[in-house]
């Protein structure tokens, strides 16, 4: 039996756009603009390093729990009441449910977020394990979210197929010996040639998996 583990912002939730207004009101507040490689930067942290980051970065007078709560509140609402799935996600994992799959979410969004995205669309529950980095005690440069996912669902990281659109993430899930399905993601696209050569398939809609 194989492990199917996603990533939430990106690959399953169209929400990297939330995150790009969330960035450019938090920091305009404080007189920054967002740097071209900041997004990226962050985008494989847990929340506590995006937070202890940003306040070193641009010398910020928050502390770290403060930051977290802010960005998190901010995010709330698109969370619970607009941030559509990805093309065809959901019908790729109904097709997996039908068949009997194994299905885990292993992501970088606090449970106050993705609880209530998920069991807005309604697929909350299609999950047996739902992992986050700060669970795993490490950001997706490391496989540690991944390998706890797959603990969780009682299958070998060798029989585990993740889908993932961050570069730091494809690295890490495919040094635990998953195998690893890329994303595509536009705001990501600055790193799609590398993704297309370390991953060991990309799609760029969950369509294309229809006959998987």
């Amino acid at each position: 039996m194989k492990g199917y583990i996603f990533d939430l912002d990106g690959t399953l939730l169209d929400s990297m756009d939330v995150w790009d207004k969330v960035d450019i009101e938090f920091l305009g507040k404080r007189g920054f603009e967002v740097p071209p490689d900041y997004i990226q930067t962050v985008n494989s942290m847990t929340f506590p390093e995006l937070a202890a980051y940003t306040i070193k970065r641009f010398n910020l007078s928050d502390s770290v729990e403060g930051l977290i709560r802010e960005l998190t509140d901010m995010a709330a609402y698109a969370y619970r009441h607009t941030v559509p799935m990805k093309p065809n996600a959901k019908e790729f994992l109904v097709s997996l449910q039908k068949r009997g799959a194994k299905m885990a979410v292993a992501t970088s969004l606090s449970a106050q977020l993705l609880e209530p995205a998920l069991r807005r669309h309604g697929i909350y529950d299609m999950f047996e394990a739902i992992c986050t980095t700060d669970e795993a005690g490490r950001g997706k440069s490391y496989p540690d979210v991944f390998l706890l996912a797959a603990q969780k669902l009682g299958v070998p990281p060798c029989d585990c197929i993740v889908f993932e659109d961050i570069l730091a993430a494809v690295k890490s899930a495919k040094s635990a010996g998953m195998t690893v399905y890329g994303v595509y993601e536009k705001l990501s696209g600055t790193d799609w040639e590398q993704i297309k050569q370390i991953a060991d398939h990309v799609i760029y809609d969950f369509k294309q998996l229809d006959t998987f």
